[in-house]
Formats: structure tokens, sequence, C-alpha cells
């Protein structure tokens, strides 16, 4: 799977398609839909679609389609390679969400939380199915949040498409089943060939499954948890891991506010407040000549003392 346009700039989102088969534009079609890494803090969350004329189902079917969860790499990576093949029948269309995107829209002041941003994904990707000229009479798709609701919004978002929604559809559903594939295979090579923006020498790999709950991946996070910047952009974020960790081992910053004046309320605490930055005198703890960070130097960001 070439996944060089998302590769280009990895910290914002990017769809990827196939060709749209010529029998999609003038058969009905089934759409399936399904997500890839909804709960690691590390790496992009994919969402995908597969879709096909309703009257080649049983020709999906007899790809051996299965919910990617309960395949090994190699056999997603066949499967895909298979569908990918059938160009004349099966189409697809993926959402990447880069940790990037995610996290902000998760912590941006007026909250964005994981299911908006899921739903809206999922419907972005329909969206672009039906502008592409697909002629779409059945939607199926693995449920986020209660699935009546859920059902009911794409009704009334896609009136004329008949929408099913249910839990692990992906192992009820062929057309899920594929979809399911597509985003898993590309969250696999996204994770696989991520490229660092940021200057972190010869990184460490064996970041585990990236679910909060592997020692490995604990352990990646410790490792490359910069005590100012925090994480790389490979990291979520907002996930609660990342956060707790650099609460507990992150610099404190004296954060000021009108409640209290900021250079004494951070002279009290022993710090150094963020306003000394933007200063005409540095503090004589930060006025000796040192490299500028890359925040700053990635960013063109300088310190002036007149406008």
């Amino acid at each position: 799977m070439d996944l060089s346009n998302f590769e280009v700039d990895n910290s914002v989102s990017c769809r990827l398609s196939s060709s749209i088969p010529d029998a999609c534009r003038t058969e009905d079609c089934c759409l399936g839909i399904d997500e890839a890494g909804r709960g690691p803090v590390l790496g992009p969350m994919v969402y995908g679609i597969c879709f096909c004329p309703v009257s080649r189902k049983e020709d999906l079917k007899n790809l051996k389609v299965a919910d990617s969860k309960t395949l090994t790499e190699a056999e997603r990576e066949n499967l895909f390679l298979k569908l990918d093949e059938v160009k004349g029948f099966i189409g697809w269309a993926l959402q990447i969400l880069s940790p990037n995107t995610i996290s902000t829209s998760m912590l941006q002041r007026a909250k964005y939380n994981l299911n908006a941003l899921s739903h809206d994904a999922a419907i972005g990707l329909v969206q672009y199915a039906l502008d592409s000229g697909v002629q779409l009479k059945e939607v199926f798709v693995d449920t986020v949040g209660p699935a009546e609701k859920y059902q009911e919004k794409l009704s009334q978002r896609f009136p004329g498409v008949e929408v099913t929604v249910r839990p692990k559809a992906d192992s009820l559903f062929p057309i899920v089943s594929a979809a399911s594939i597509c985003a898993k295979v590309a969250r696999d090579h996204a994770v696989k060939s991520w490229k660092f923006a940021e200057d972190l020498g010869d990184v460490d790999t064996d970041y585990g499954s990236g679910y909060p709950n592997d020692p490995k991946t604990k352990s990646w996070l410790l490792k490359y948890l910069d005590p100012v910047f925090g994480y790389p952009q490979f990291v979520r974020f907002s996930w609660s891991t990342a956060q707790t960790l650099m609460d507990s081992k992150a610099v404190a910053v004296h954060w000021d506010d009108d409640e209290e004046d900021g250079e004494k309320a951070a002279a009290r605490k022993n710090n150094t407040s963020m306003l000394s930055y933007f200063s005409r005198e540095k503090p004589s703890e930060v006025s000796q000549s040192r490299d500028t960070h890359r925040f700053f130097t990635e960013r063109k960001l300088q310190s002036i003392n007149t406008l």
C-alpha cells in the first residue's frame, strides 16, 4: 500500500483511494465502513470504506474476507492485495487521521471528542463515494457509540440509502470486513514506516502494540518524553496515559493568569515565568548563549525587543 501522500506531512490527515470501478457507477452498490487504531496512544487512526455492486456480494464473500482482528498481518496483506486486484468491481477509500489531528481536536477549546471525529470521518468517506458517482443503496457500519442513534444520524444525512449500524459489523458483513482489512493494513504500514519530523536520532521502533496498557509502549513513552516539549507527533498527547507521564516526569510550568501577577507567582514557586522569554533582559539563568530549541527554529520563531 502506497502511503507516500500521507508521509509527505504526517502531522495532518490524508485521504487515499483506489480508482472507482465502472460497475459501481452504473449498478446499485453496498458499502462497508470500519476503522483501525481507535484505542492506541501511538500512531494514526484510519477509517476505511469498501464498496461493490450488490450483485457481486457473493464474489466478495468468495475472497474469504474476515474481521481484520482475527487475521495475521500476512493474511491481511494478502487479502488487501486480492481486494486491490479486483478493481473491476471493488473500490476502497481511506481517511488517515494523524495523531496530531486527533489530539488537537480533542483538546481544542470547543471540544471535539473521538466519537464526533469518528462520525465525521465516516460521513466524509460516504460522501466521497457518492460524489465519485458510486450508486449507493446499502451502507453497513461498525458502530461507534449507541448503534440506534448512529444509524438514525447516518440515515438522516444520506436519505435514500439503507443504513445498517451494528456492533461487530466487521464479523457480520463481508463488505465491512473488507473495509476493516483496508484500514488495518494502512495503519500497520503508517506505524511501521513512520517518519519522525523531530530530530530523535536512531529511534527505537520496538514500541509494542501502541496500546496504553502495553509495557513496551509505556517504556517507549518514557524514553521519548522531552521534559520541556513533550512528545513527538507520533504520540496522541491527549490520551490520559501520555498526560499522566507528562504531569509526573516533565518540567513544571507556571502559566500566568489574571488572578496573580505572573512574575511574582513564578518567583514564589521558584520557577521562571513564561513571560520572561519575551522580556528585554533575560533572567541570569537563561542569559547564557545556547542553541535555540528546534521547537522555535522549525516554526521560525524568534524573540524581538521592538515592533
